[in-house]
């Protein structure tokens, strides 16, 4: 448990001894006994906070693209009140929101970092997996800093590093050859589930419980958590799940060629080839953050692999079958998800209502008039939007609760519709992740290009209600709030929880959308050779004639 070491205050021989002067008021650093080794950390405000903790030993150089080895028993109390260093990752430049300060980058970078309350004992523990495309992102961004959260929550809260882009989730013939299990690729992965083993062996020195973890994420961090929900080395490490803006796409598969995604295996050959070099040992040869942006440049994109073992299907179908992880579920999107997200926009939209109705009845078929009432090309730039917006989020959240409710868990849907002057004078409403900063406490924490959010008590009440209902999930696995409505679990009247100037409880999430892109799904499953996700509305390839059966 937590013990206290108090810096006694400018006493003379200790301030000869150590050759300087003392002032100021005594400084209280907790430290955790932990298995894994003591700690030294920071406390302020009923919270201590432990930074920069090593929770995997990652292979690097040489040795790239291998598992993370087991962190070996530290003797000596390590210092944790400075983070770690971020994973390889491009440098974020121009006008993006997104774009923070440039972190400092290791290979060496599988951090995790502790927000703690003082008297913590089997308290809840919230992990926070970060989103970024698994391409950029660190849990040490001010956004998720967790005290807040710990302070309002009584909760432990967990933010982890993990391996991205071509360091992370590269596939390749000659990575699989050294594996024992002839597989390769999933290496951020990897690094998720060894941080959830440290967390389930070590969160207990820290005041947290074990047995109720839950693990939570927006965007690339929330693909993370359907890959842990489906994955069979994560079973057991996580008690709850919270997906923000997930997206079950179809997954590169290791050899096979299927859904309109080339193998893995093949995309490593062909990285390699585009990058100049003969083998993989001219790969590891590499300086890390020449080949992570080298890589990025060329085309490479980082995605899971299905290689039967540690994903061990498609997401769909792993869901469908009801095997992944059979725990209680908050999953939803945001009203405005696109329209920070443009480049998920057709590079040449149509202008005009024809053209856009054309190329809808060219792509949709039978399922046209059902699209043209969903997406009207009365408000051609509405519908342009909305169309990737619910192919991509919408559909997935929905999904998911259906899907998790055949485990006999409860799902929460909801839909983040809410805007502020800073917003909706940028038309960026509800934009993709505009939901995180209610969410952590932090809408004083965002970075610099953010549109800026009122100190307002509108801003403060909404955050301090998604707090606390994500707070009571964590808890219990029922989202409550004192003070807010109850959050019913989504059923046959399909309830959701709508945040817009507050929390009101809905039925009836945009009547259709969900039917009609699980019909469009299903077709492109059946048919095979093309991906279900990322080519929707006017891009869409001619869908099969027939409707076949769907799981």
């Amino acid at each position: 448990m937590i013990t206290m070491v108090l810096r006694a205050a400018a006493a003379a021989a200790a301030a000869f001894a150590f050759g300087c002067a003392l002032a100021g008021p005594a400084l209280a650093q907790p430290v955790v006994d932990a298995p894994a080794g003591s700690l030294r950390g920071e406390a302020a405000d009923g919270v201590d906070v432990f930074r920069g903790i090593p929770y995997a030993q990652p292979p690097v150089g040489w040795r790239r693209w291998r598992p993370p080895a087991e962190m070996a028993h530290w003797d000596r109390t390590r210092d944790a009140t400075r983070f770690g260093a971020a994973c390889h990752q491009p440098i974020a430049r121009g006008e993006s929101i997104y774009a923070g300060e440039a972190p400092t980058m290791s290979e060496d970078c599988l951090f995790l970092n502790v927000w703690t309350p003082h008297d913590a004992h089997d308290a809840p523990v919230f992990v926070w997996i970060h989103g970024g495309a698994l391409n950029s992102g660190a849990g040490s961004e001010p956004m998720y800093d967790g005290a807040r959260m710990a302070a309002s929550q009584g909760m432990v809260v967990v933010t982890i590093n993990y391996r991205l882009g071509v360091l992370g989730y590269l596939a390749h013939p000659e990575l699989s050859a050294e594996s024992r299990r002839n597989i390769s690729g999933n290496y951020g992965l990897m690094d998720q589930v060894a941080a959830l083993e440290w967390i389930k062996a070590n969160i207990g020195a820290f005041g947290g419980d074990a047995e109720n973890v839950t693990i939570a994420g927006e965007s690339a961090g929330a693909l993370s958590v359907m890959y842990l929900m489906a994955s069979p080395k994560a079973r057991g490490l996580f008690d709850r799940a919270i997906a923000e803006s997930a997206y079950m796409i179809s997954t590169p598969e290791l050899r096979s060629n299927r859904h309109g995604d080339p193998p893995a295996e093949m995309v490593g050959l062909w990285l390699q080839g585009e990058l100049g070099r003969q083998n993989l040992a001219g790969l590891r040869a590499m300086e890390a953050q020449e080949l992570t942006v080298t890589a990025l440049a060329k085309g490479y994109s980082p995605w899971g692999t299905v290689d039967g073992d540690i994903l061990p299907e498609q997401l769909v179908e792993v869901f469908d079958r009801g095997d992944q992880a059979p725990v209680p579920l908050l999953t939803g999107f945001n009203a405005g998800e696109i329209r920070s997200l443009r480049f998920l926009l057709p590079p040449e939209p149509p202008t005009d209502h024809a053209a856009y109705e054309q190329a809808i009845r060219r792509g949709y078929g039978a399922l046209a008039d059902e699209f043209l009432r969903l997406y009207p090309s009365a408000d051609l730039t509405e519908s342009l939007l909305a169309t990737p917006r619910d192919g991509l989020y919408g559909w997935t959240s929905e999904r998911l609760v259906r899907r998790q409710a055949r485990t006999g868990q409860s799902g929460f849907l909801y839909f983040f519709d809410h805007g502020y002057p800073a917003t909706d004078e940028a038309n960026l409403h509800a934009f993709h992740a505009s939901e995180i900063p209610y969410v952590f406490g932090a809408t004083d924490r965002t970075p610099p290009r953010w549109p800026a959010i009122p100190d307002t008590p509108l801003e403060r009440g909404l955050s301090d209600a998604m707090m606390a209902y994500w707070g009571s999930f964590a808890r219990t696995g029922s989202p409550v709030a004192q003070g807010q409505p109850d959050w019913p679990a989504y059923g046959e009247d399909r309830s959701y929880m709508a945040f817009e100037e507050g929390p009101v409880v809905r039925q009836g999430l945009m009547p259709g959308m969900f039917e009609t892109h699980e019909a469009v799904v299903c077709r492109r499953r059946v048919a095979g050779g093309i991906p279900w996700n990322w080519n929707f509305g006017v891009l869409s390839p001619p869908l099969p004639a027939e409707a076949p059966a769907c799981p």
